[in-house]
């Protein structure tokens, strides 16, 4: 299931839908409207293989990685964050929610930079094509 934060864009969430991307919002389709940052985790970790997309830098941290779950930082503009979370969810590496399970990544237009679970140092990765 592929969560989107509050802090992402009402124009994204339906671009991505034209795009036949499914997600779902925080405080619009699941959770409750101005969920507490500290919220989130616990309520990510009720679902099943959750991808969670934030462009809030503080998830974007090492002992925040875990088995169940994958946290999405989105270092991109607002108005790009739709074309960003499309082409993560296309990369080879993280096509699949059993790929994104275990990693918090960090999306910037040069690449992609993710923790992974057991693993001490970031992995980097570039876009293809």
């Amino acid at each position: 299931m592929n969560i989107l934060d509050e802090n992402v864009l009402e124009s994204q969430r339906q671009l991505l839908g034209r795009w036949r991307v499914p997600v779902r919002q925080i405080g619009h389709d699941v959770g409750r409207k101005g969920m507490a940052d500290a919220e989130i985790i616990p309520f990510l970790l009720t679902l099943s293989r959750a991808t969670f997309f934030t462009m809030d830098w503080d998830y974007y941290r090492q002992k925040l990685v875990h088995a169940e779950y994958c946290l999405v930082f989105l270092d991109v503009s607002r108005t790009e964050a739709a074309a960003f979370i499309r082409r993560l969810l296309h990369h080879s590496e993280f096509d699949t929610s059993l790929k994104r399970m275990g990693h918090v990544i960090r999306v910037s237009a040069m690449g992609l930079v993710t923790w992974q679970l057991r693993v001490e140092r970031e992995a980097r990765f570039d876009w293809v094509g």
